[in-house]
């Protein structure tokens, strides 16, 4: 793919980004937790972001390596139709090319995925760019559609959507790219809500049965007050919280609410900690869930770790803040949550799911795995106590899972059986 494969690892950085050092003890109190939010169990939980390199950009055997532990417990595997891996679908008007999205179906496919297609990005004649070229640059990317283009757009949303009729959930665009050109200003929702309505309908057209959500948009925070939703965690930027209920009240329609976001602030910090700070992710959700009712909620990217690069966190201990981060979205009830899968050509990654080199199960993509057979959407969860504030708890009648938030071993009572946490240890057990 060429220009692809310099252009779009931009994005990996998102996710491969290097937490903050220091020592890191957690504030909040584990292993209680109020009646949990009604969750549809029909709606899946967790699942996976597709990047520009995955199972499928390696030796042929890759693929089938990665698809066998992938496939013994399904999640949602999501994918864009342009960029992230993915080439441009319609190069020039009328004149489509899915063969690199065809690839990653068959991933999908293959290990048992339940898919997603993320309608983003768009074509550069669509953007004011000359037809049969594709420029990878960040800003050529990340433009958004003129709006006399948003009905080819559309168009092609339908396209895609009627080609893959097998796939059931659509996220539309990604954060707002090319909406919001300055964060100190208003983001241009009014614009995003105009393509969103225009795919929305589009879709519908052709796939009545195919469930469509947005407006996938990052709920930033800072550590200001000028904010209606703030935690010891921050403040979600107010600007974005007005866009959404721009955006809730003039959709044309949506099956399900798409956002995204950190849990560190703009600035890259942790308040009050790493884990003290994944409380963000369920004040979102309770948030959101206040405006919408019973409308799922998915975050279609969530990150936990600082983006500046000055960390030096171990792997065990992004692990912990990770599985911390999902014990928020699941007690929170959030219906959904993907994990922006980064990759590597070689060398570690604390981060990846599977080695990409030899196809080889990572703690993370264990992690992901457990969450979704221990604690799908519906589950019913159960208070435990713990005598060790530093250990956190999520519990189901039959199974548990336990966080060491501290640097140091903890023996503790869990759920009335003596246990001992390795610093940062994340240990499952029956009930």
């Amino acid at each position: 793919m060429g220009a692809l494969a310099v252009a779009v690892l931009i994005y990996n950085a998102r996710s491969g980004a290097s937490p903050a050092a220091g020592k890191v003890t957690s504030t909040t109190a584990p292993g209680k937790i109020g009646k949990p939010p009604p969750v549809d169990a029909a709606w899946p939980r967790y699942g996976l972001t597709h990047t520009q390199l995955s199972a499928n950009n390696g030796k042929e055997q890759l693929q089938d390596v990665v698809a066998g532990p992938l496939s013994k417990t399904p999640m949602l595997q999501n994918q864009h139709i342009m960029g992230f891996g993915v080439d441009n679908p319609e190069e020039s008007p009328g004149r489509f090319d899915f063969e690199d999205l065809d690839d990653r179906m068959r991933l999908m496919d293959q290990s048992g995925g339940v898919p997603v297609l993320t309608l983003c990005c768009a074509p550069d004649w669509m953007k004011g760019g000359p037809a049969g070229q594709t420029s990878w640059e960040k800003e050529h990317l990340e433009a958004a559609p003129e709006p006399k283009h948003f009905d080819d757009f559309a168009r092609l949303a339908a396209e895609v959507a009627k080609r893959y009729d097998h796939v059931k959930y659509f996220m539309v665009w990604n954060e707002l790219k090319g909406f919001w050109p300055d964060h100190k200003q208003p983001p241009d929702i009014q614009g995003y809500t105009q393509l969103y309505n225009k795919v929305y309908a589009a879709v519908k057209a052709v796939r009545p049965d195919a469930l469509i959500g947005g407006p996938y948009l990052g709920m930033n925070s800072n550590e200001g007050d000028n904010s209606e939703l703030k935690g010891a965690w921050g403040s979600v930027d107010q600007l974005v919280l007005d866009a959404f209920d721009y955006w809730w009240k003039n959709k044309k329609g949506a099956d399900f609410v798409v956002v995204d976001g950190a849990s560190p602030t703009d600035d890259h910090q942790l308040l009050p900690d790493a884990f003290g700070a994944t409380g963000k992710f369920s004040a979102v959700t309770s948030w959101l869930r206040k405006r919408t009712g019973d409308m799922p909620i998915w975050w279609s990217e969530y990150y936990f770790e600082p983006e500046d690069g000055s960390a030096n966190w171990t792997p065990q201990m992004r692990l912990a803040v990770q599985a911390a981060a999902l014990m928020e979205f699941a007690r929170s009830g959030a219906s959904t949550a993907l994990y922006w899968n980064p990759e590597t050509k070689s060398g570690d990654c604390a981060g990846c799911m599977w080695n990409q080199g030899t196809g080889a199960w990572l703690p993370t993509g264990e992690l992901l795995s457990n969450f979704t057979k221990w604690f799908p959407a519906g589950a019913k969860l159960e208070s435990v106590k713990s005598s060790s504030p530093g250990i956190r708890v999520l519990a189901q009648p039959g199974q548990l899972v336990m966080v060491n938030t501290t640097d140091a071993p903890i023996s503790a009572t869990v759920d009335g059986k003596q246990v001992t946490l390795q610093p940062y240890e994340v240990k499952w057990a029956g009930r």
